[in-house]
């Protein structure tokens, strides 16, 4: 459960850990820069905007929770699969 954003930079760092990349190889693929994934890592930095989303969840008594994301194909899975999709 991520409730701070500490937590979830701590959450990024171990599955990019997990994963097998470096910061720097994360930060090309997401397009940042690694000094921006390190402060992200370490819940500094550029987090203001997050950190007040985060705010709000945790005064709703919510919090995020990270969970693995299905693979593109999985339409089985998908319980919104169907519902866009032009009829028969």
């Amino acid at each position: 459960m991520l409730s701070t954003v500490r937590d979830l930079g701590a959450a990024v760092r171990r599955a990019r850990r997990e994963a097998g990349f470096s910061q720097q190889a994360l930060a090309d693929r997401a397009g940042v820069s690694r000094q921006w994934l390190s402060r992200m890592e370490a819940g500094k930095g550029p987090s203001a905007e997050l950190g007040k989303v985060l705010d709000v969840l945790a005064a709703l008594g919510l919090a995020v929770d990270l969970v693995a994301a299905p693979a593109p194909d999985a339409k089985d899975d998908d319980p919104f699969a169907g519902l866009f999709e032009d009829g028969p």
